[in-house]
């Protein structure tokens, strides 16, 4: 095998506290999250011609060097195993950039997994997990998906089950929030860190959780110090709510809202709807499902697309 593709799904938070900072210059954080079925693409290839990675990303205004963290992932994988081959990566994104979504960090992950598969070097999930926190601190996580509880700075992943099935509407406004600015705002305008629940620590717990129970907690730490910045975030959420949403919430720092639907059908008519008065990126599918990741197919196979 000498080529895969690897698709990488975006996540969601469905709850979110932002807790103490830690010495190493992250927060502690507390997060319920979740895989959606929207996907970046990764094109893997190795090159007999030359040695070193070659990067693409189509016409994304991304780095194509160590600015990367797809370039870093298989960076790391190369110096790891000692092997001096040529790699050439082509990144496909879907997922908006700097959107509370993930997209850089499950791109990492599935560098890092599908990378390991064409070399043969059968990395256990725990490798894998270690050397993507190295990278980045939601990286972990797409390991351990579709749905886990992520605590410290992203490198605490225990898998959760989430009973029941539910339908995603994301809403993107077309604008970033660099993640380092949000924290700022939420430590500028926060005087008390608020303690975790007695749900969060059940949940920690039990690691088993229904959307019935999801639905009545969600909430993310970011908001009230960003919607005042952007009041769109503020209006998309309760124009989910008013299309029937049974839950809505920003998700990460944002810039992306998402509102969480009973079903496929009432997703849809919110989506249309929304696509029809606005200008808005806009996403509706099934909350990720399968476990991840799984096995990769060469190109060619009648199945060769894999998740991460």
């Amino acid at each position: 095998m000498t080529e895969i593709v690897v698709r990488a799904p975006a996540k969601v938070n469905l709850l979110i506290r932002v807790l103490d900072r830690l010495p190493n210059g992250y927060h502690n954080l507390w997060s319920l999250m979740h895989t959606v079925d929207v996907f970046d693409l990764l094109r893997i290839r190795l090159n007999p011609d030359r040695e070193g990675l070659a990067l693409t990303c189509g016409d994304a205004p991304l780095p194509l060097d160590k600015g990367n963290l797809v370039y870093r992932a298989a960076e790391l994988v190369l110096q790891r195993s000692e092997k001096s081959v040529g790699v050439d990566i082509e990144l496909n994104k879907i997922i908006p950039m700097s959107a509370g979504l993930g997209g850089g960090s499950s791109d990492a992950a599935a560098t890092l997994y599908g990378l390991t598969h064409l070399l043969g070097l059968n990395w256990t999930l725990s490798d894998l997990c270690e050397a993507g926190a190295t990278l980045g601190s939601d990286i972990p996580f797409f390991f351990r998906a579709p749905c886990a509880v992520v605590q410290g700075w992203g490198q605490e992943v225990a898998p959760c089950y989430l009973k029941g099935e539910r339908w995603v509407v994301l809403i993107n406004p077309g604008f970033q929030i660099q993640t380092k600015w949000a924290y700022k705002q939420l430590a500028s305008q926060r005087e008390t860190v608020r303690p975790l629940s007695e749900f969060t620590e059940r949940v920690g717990r039990e690691l088993s959780i229904s959307w019935e129970e999801v639905i009545g907690i969600m909430e993310n730490d970011f908001e009230p110090p960003l919607f005042p910045f952007y009041p769109i975030l503020g209006f998309i959420k309760d124009t989910l709510l008013s299309f029937g949403a049974q839950a809505a919430l920003l998700s990460g720092s944002g810039a992306t809202v998402f509102g969480i639907f009973r079903t496929q059908e009432e997703a849809r008519q919110a989506s249309t709807r929304l696509r029809r008065d606005t200008s808005w990126t806009i996403f509706d599918t099934p909350m990720g499902s399968t476990a991840l990741p799984h096995d990769p197919f060469p190109v060619g196979s009648p199945s060769h697309i894999s998740k991460v």
